[in-house]
């Protein structure tokens, strides 16, 4: 009956906080990126406070830092990436033109050789998500320039998510500690040992997966410029920034990049040239940076990141892609807790279950 008791208060405060989550969810982005910045930051302070610095003069140097160093590569990269993002779209009628002006017959013969349903089909299924894809588009920029929460989320992001990510990082060992004098005590080494399991896998994917982002975004983003194509740091940045997507950065990169050379190049060696930029991408990425940076700490299967990926940006818009990942990856951990209890638990041994 106690049992049950407990059961039954610490799933009713699971699910008021993810309905209170659920509920705030259009503020949460600020504190969402201090928290993250916070975590990020916290073994350069800790290791400060091995030189005999205090806490805070560390906190203070290490967030100070990174600001300044968000901001100045904000000021330097994104009107770049603004600028190639808007010669990007105005090109494409251009790349339609040149398809059709080139390859025009050829991709007729080939419509005229399918059957006449299959031919209506796709001409059908081409017009929808056309149509689906310049709405989208649409909604997304009038949500951006005539929404009155854009500016005020613009502000919040400069201002709030720095003085979160100082006063957390700043706390960061008193709050763990505060926090583990309320564990309950019959229980605190088991939820410990899961806590820094979960920690371990947090470490992984924040610390770890986003320097991978960040040396593949640099990496791509200077290849592909110094080869010459156009929209190079926009396409070369955008892939680093989503291999945290398995499979999807490296497919969105190689599917843009070489479209791109495609149409700018007159030969088909400037295109395998960045067919090779994105096999030794892959090949970095697969033998060198994963493995020491990111290791096994995740132990994420590819299918359930995007899922969880897609789950939190249906439940939570941006906030809940952000926190997708590390949200499975602390799922994961409790599911396989759960999962070696049960295995020695009555439910699957019967009566001979060990105690």
């Amino acid at each position: 009956m106690i049992n049950n008791r407990r059961l039954q208060f610490w799933l009713s405060v699971i699910i008021l906080f993810f309905v209170f989550v659920f509920l705030i969810r259009s503020v949460l982005l600020p504190f969402v990126l201090g928290i993250f910045t916070a975590y990020f930051l916290d073994p350069a302070v800790d290791k400060l406070q091995r030189l005999r610095l205090s806490r805070g003069a560390a906190t203070f140097m290490v967030t100070a830092i990174f600001f300044i160093f968000i901001t100045t590569l904000s000021v330097l990269v994104i009107p770049i990436i603004a600028n190639q993002f808007s010669g990007l779209i105005s090109s494409l009628p251009e790349y339609i033109t040149t398809l059709q002006k080139d390859y025009g017959k050829d991709i007729a013969k080939w419509m005229n050789g399918l059957p006449m349903l299959q031919t209506e089909n796709i001409q059908s299924s081409v017009a929808d998500y056309s149509g689906v894809a310049i709405r989208f588009v649409e909604q997304c920029v009038a949500s951006i320039f005539h929404s009155g929460m854009a500016v005020v989320n613009a502000l919040s992001l400069l201002l709030i998510t720095p003085v979160v990510a100082f006063y957390l990082l700043r706390d960061w060992d008193a709050a763990v500690a505060r926090l583990d004098n309320y564990l309950p005590r019959a229980q605190a080494d088991t939820i410990r040992t899961q806590l820094s399991i979960i920690d371990a896998t947090l470490a992984g994917f924040i610390r770890g997966q986003l320097n991978v982002c960040l040396i593949l975004g640099i990496y791509y983003a200077m290849c592909l410029s110094m080869l010459g194509l156009q929209f190079g740091i926009l396409i070369g940045f955008m892939t680093g920034m989503l291999v945290i997507i398995p499979y999807v950065g490296a497919l969105f990169g190689a599917a843009v990049g070489l479209t791109v050379a495609f149409f700018q190049f007159p030969t088909y060696d400037a295109v395998m040239v960045m067919l090779v930029v994105f096999l030794i991408g892959q090949v970095i990425e697969g033998y060198l940076l994963t493995p020491r940076l990111v290791g096994k700490r995740v132990g994420l299967h590819p299918v359930w990141i995007i899922f969880g990926m897609l789950a939190g940006a249906a439940l939570f818009g941006f906030v809940g892609v952000l926190i997708a990942v590390p949200a499975s990856a602390v799922i994961g951990v409790l599911i396989r807790f759960a999962l070696e209890r049960y295995l020695v638990s009555s439910y699957y041994r019967g009566e001979t279950a060990l105690k």
